[in-house]
């Protein structure tokens, strides 16, 4: 017998039990389709948690000036804390582990942006040099602010997408032009796309001492923000604890205080969200190979019931000379076509919904996003299971290898 007749044969043995070949297939099929939307969902889930941090560096730490919240060495309760240039460069001074410090002054009120009769109420922003690496800002054109920038009180800004596409309509060259921030004139010298949300498209960055002459007149600063590079999460919350201590002392306030200078720890807050979906995906894995786990033994169960209900058959094929490994590769190539076939159709099915579900997802959404599954994760899936599949049948087709032709014979 040819392979192509062999074959012919395990299909036709299996047509002739079309609903237990039909029930094994589809729990084989769901297993693997199981397991690719689990994948996904999980992946959807991580990315929609890395989408929070997308646009700020991951293991910085930023530092918010706020009213205190406790009575402190004569101090009342409710006294509002203000950020200096002065602690901006106490911060710089006093972290060593940092690697680079940012500090971000915002008009209370958005000064009005325009060119030629085109206006708009975009977000300014006066940062230093270094605010770029905390804020994970990507240079379309131009270039970003620098110290000399800073130094001599350029009226320079970086602009992004959004602002330019309203400002410069018809793809006019933005680099070189002039735009009116409030009562000053600002030259464009870079633009910029953001990952973060459509918001930070709207911004314009000046330097900082700029915005605070002519927009503020102030050397207040709304926030410091400091990256810690790859210092543990551990050693860095002691460095912001400490850090905290020093400020409430130049400050006069309870280095205990919640108000008074509010910590957002990004760096803590990442690893933490990293444990969690690290958590999440180890429980998706679980349960998808549970899944497919359910699959194997139904592989398994059927394979060992359709042996036994062929004993005749078997025995009849011994009695007329058929070897006994050629009964296990006919069993084995049943249960090969099975697993095969079902799980490359689940396969199909799970990144087709996966891609249809995908496309129904707003633009904005932020909790779930992407939910996309590697191919070559769910093909070594397959494979697992057509193996697994294979062990399974492995059993059943020694039992029916050995099945004494002549007892078989006399079976009902």
């Amino acid at each position: 017998m040819n392979t192509l007749d062999r074959w012919r044969e395990v299909g036709s043995s299996l047509a002739r039990r079309k609903l237990r070949t039909a029930l094994t297939a589809l729990s084989v099929a769901w297993g693997i389709f199981m397991l690719v939307l689990l994948l996904a969902a999980g992946n959807g889930l991580a990315n929609g948690a890395e989408s929070a941090f997308r646009d700020i560096a991951t293991n910085s730490v930023w530092l918010f000036p706020s009213p205190t919240q406790k009575a402190f060495a004569g101090h009342p309760k409710g006294r509002i804390i203000r950020m200096t240039n002065d602690d901006f460069t106490f911060v710089k001074n006093a972290v060593t582990e940092a690697d680079h410090v940012s500090a971000r002054y915002r008009p209370r009120e958005d000064a009005t942006v325009s060119r030629r009769g085109r206006q708009g109420a975009f977000s300014v922003k006066a940062v230093p040099a270094e605010n770029r690496f905390l804020e994970r800002t990507n240079i379309s054109r131009g270039r970003y602010l620098d110290d000399l920038d800073i130094q001599e009180r350029r009226k320079v800004a970086v602009a992004g997408q959004k602002v330019i596409s309203v400002l410069f309509p018809g793809g006019e060259d933005p680099l070189g032009q002039s735009i009116s921030i409030g009562r000053s004139t600002f030259t464009i010298v870079g633009t910029f796309s953001d990952e973060g949300d459509q918001g930070e498209q709207d911004t314009i960055f000046i330097p900082l001492s700029t915005g605070q002459l002519v927009l503020g007149g102030t050397k207040d600063v709304d926030r410091v923000m400091f990256t810690v590079g790859t210092t543990p999460v551990a050693e860095a919350e002691a460095v912001v604890d400490d850090l905290k201590r020093r400020l409430g002392a130049r400050h006069g306030f309870d280095p205990t205080d919640k108000g008074a200078i509010r910590v957002r720890n990004n760096h803590f807050m990442h690893q933490k969200m990293m444990g969690v979906l690290w958590a999440i995906r180890s429980f998706v894995w679980l349960i998808g190979l549970g899944t497919i786990l359910a699959g194997v033994v139904g592989v398994g169960n059927i394979m060992l019931i359709s042996v036994k209900e062929r004993t005749k058959e078997f025995g009849v094929r011994k009695a007329l000379g058929a070897k006994p490994s050629s009964i296990v590769l006919m069993v084995l190539e049943e249960a090969l076509l099975v697993t095969t076939t079902a799980g490359y159709l689940g396969l199909v099915a799970a990144v087709a919904t996966v891609e249809f579900g995908s496309r129904l997802l707003p633009d904005d959404n932020t909790f779930f996003r992407n939910p996309e599954v590697d191919v070559r994760v769910g093909l070594m899936a397959t494979l697992i299971l057509v193996v697994a599949g294979l062990l399974a049948g492995l059993w059943p087709a020694r039992r029916a290898a050995r099945v004494n032709p002549v007892e078989a014979l006399r079976a009902e």
